[in-house]
């Protein structure tokens, strides 16, 4: 009986571990990137509550084993300064079924869904995305990469991701493009 009690209560310390573990862990990953200075929106357009931060384009590389290749994708996300919590986060890879560059955008919840979410490079032609589902969070969407906007993401100064909250009032979040030739050529 003792010994089954003692078994017990290392089980229950164990557990406590792993939970403190994990939660560091997920905060570690879930950390908000030392915001930046960034070009104010179009005066028309409202921003979300306080400035956006950006850290620039950062490639990870991953591998589902240590004999299967490595995927590699490049992602940027601007995050409210005030509170750390992602505005947009825009995720590159290369699908390997088809070697072409797919974008994955999260967006955050409360947005006009019917509207969907625009791509703008500097003041080029807007790409329209359909949102594809929300969970807790955020809203996604994604679109294959055309060969026209990632020739303008190569050599464009700012991505405009635009969207509308409830109250249907257009929401522009600017993205730099300085750093998407160089990452983008790492993931390729």
């Amino acid at each position: 009986m003792l010994m089954q009690s003692r078994l017990v209560a290392l089980a229950a310390a164990a557990l406590l571990w792993t939970g403190a573990a994990s939660a560091q862990q997920n905060a570690r990953k879930n950390a908000a990137p030392a915001p930046a200075a960034q070009p104010s929106p179009a005066p028309t357009q409202p921003q979300a509550d306080g400035a956006a931060g950006q850290s620039g384009w950062v490639v990870r590389c991953t591998s589902v084993s240590r004999d299967a290749p490595l995927e590699c994708a490049m992602e940027q996300n601007a995050v409210l300064t005030k509170t750390g919590q992602t505005v947009v986060l825009i995720n590159i890879r290369i699908a390997p079924d088809t070697r072409t560059p797919v974008a994955l955008l999260q967006l955050p919840l409360g947005i006009n869904l019917p509207v969907g979410a625009k791509l703008q490079v500097d003041e080029g032609k807007t790409v329209d995305l359909q949102i594809q589902t929300c969970e807790n969070r955020g809203c996604y969407a994604s679109a294959p990469v055309t060969p026209d906007l990632l020739a303008a993401l190569r050599s464009g100064k700012q991505l405009k991701v635009s969207f509308q909250n409830m109250a249907k009032e257009t929401i522009a979040i600017p993205m730099p493009l300085g750093d998407f030739a160089s990452a983008y050529d790492k993931i390729k």
